[in-house]
């Protein structure tokens, strides 16, 4: 399959290709249904000679490229209907007869605050366009009207949550005029999920009832999708609705993390999961390694990596040649042991029945060992010359007021 992107090296189409290119090229093999030969790359700095050869051989074109902030409003019309006018008649005098997707915007409703929108006007005409077309030719057309799209792309320019992330990333000023504001937003690589499903004939289909009409018992505002087989419309139905505040106050959040080491809950498929990932796209590199603070004493040292807001820390112990550390139980707290270098003993009694225990652990075998409720226990450095380094696992954050840690000898 020969696949054509137009608007390669916007914020969609740089993602789209990245990942075209990973099952292209046998890195990604969750798709295993894809075969693709060639990917044909249009953006501004290509030649009207290449577009053409691109619609002869194209086999499948993704339609990414637009106007969205455009010097004279009238831009609009001829970036988003006028290019994508030519795009079709190119494949019509090639009669090439390829499946094509737009890239069209929630805008293109023209309901409720986008009612009066150049830039909605626009999309809704190059859909129009994209009907006719697949009426006229019978090639199979998908039109998506996306969302606000949460992606890596030039902050201050047209995403508030590019900008926030690069603001709070590199300690510049930012403002938010209503923090209750809420946006419906779509994240980069669900999108790419979503059009390898439309490669693979998986897409989902919808229509957009008017503001008021109901269906199903719901009473639709005009901008959201009503799921239907026969849609003429398609979406991706992972989008994640959140307000400015909420946005912002996760931002603070992971700007303090390298301090705090308090990582947020980030629930699989969670908004905040998505947004940490693209907050670190914008770190500057100066900010990529950060310090530990490192609890030495002559016995090694002690570090906390990291703590998490409901599964406890994870911390790094480094004994010194013939050092004993522990000999402390708890209560309630347990603790997970990982040697991974050096050779030591960990050996743990029941305070309750006197019941002991020894495991030999090594560096050049790595296996975790329970520190379980109860049970006094210690981490003994059998070497005469290397350190022995140790994960530590705990399933809560220490607290010094309540420690539940008490000291007594194996």
């Amino acid at each position: 399959m020969n696949i054509l992107v137009t608007g390669a090296k916007g914020m969609v189409g740089t993602a789209l290709v990245a990942n075209l290119k990973n099952i292209k090229e046998n890195k990604n093999r969750m798709r295993p249904n894809l075969q693709i030969d060639e990917i044909y790359e249009y953006d501004l700095d290509s030649t009207r000679e290449e577009l053409e050869g691109y619609c002869q051989k194209a086999d499948f074109v993704f339609h990414l490229a637009g106007v969205n902030r455009p010097e004279n409003p009238e831009d609009f019309m001829k970036g988003n209907f006028g290019f994508t006018s030519d795009l079709l008649d190119l494949l019509k005098k090639y009669e090439n007869k390829a499946a094509i997707m737009l890239s069209s915007s929630i805008q293109a409703t023209l309901s409720g605050r986008f009612g009066d929108s150049e830039y909605g006007r626009s999309k809704k005409a190059g859909e129009e366009l994209f009907f006719q077309y697949g009426a006229e030719t019978g090639a199979k057309v998908a039109v998506y009207r996306f969302p606000n799209l949460m992606g890596h792309s030039r902050p201050k320019y047209n995403s508030a949550v590019s900008t926030f992330c690069w603001a709070v990333a590199n300690d510049e000023e930012f403002t938010v005029n209503d923090r209750s504001t809420e946006l419906e937003l779509l994240y980069i690589d669900d999108l790419v999920e979503g059009m390898f499903d439309l490669l693979e004939g998986k897409e989902q289909r919808c229509e957009y009832p008017a503001a008021g009409e109901e269906k199903d018992g719901m009473v639709f505002d005009g901008v959201t999708p009503w799921e239907c087989a026969e849609g003429r419309y398609c979406f991706i139905p992972v989008t994640h609705r959140v307000t400015l505040g909420e946005i912002v106050d996760l931002l603070e959040q992971f700007k303090v993390q390298p301090e705090t080491l308090l990582m947020p809950r980030m629930p699989e498929g969670s908004f905040a999961k998505k947004l940490y990932s693209l907050y670190l796209t914008y770190l500057p590199v100066e900010k990529f390694k950060y310090e530990l603070k490192m609890n030495c004493d002559e016995r090694g040292s002690f570090t906390e990596l990291v703590h998490t807001a409901d599964c406890g820390q994870v911390s790094i112990n480094i004994s010194r040649p013939g050092i004993t550390k522990g000999q402390h139980w708890h209560n309630s707290k347990w603790e997970l042991f990982i040697v991974v270098a050096g050779h030591g003993l960990i050996q743990e009694r029941n305070i309750h029945t006197g019941e002991t225990v020894e495991f030999e652990v090594s560096g050049d075998k790595i296996e975790a060992v329970h520190m379980i409720p109860g049970w006094t226990h210690n981490i003994i450095n059998l070497s005469d010359t290397e350190n022995l380094v140790t994960v530590m696992t705990c399933n809560e954050i220490f607290n010094p007021e309540r420690p539940d840690t008490f000291f007594e000898p194996v």
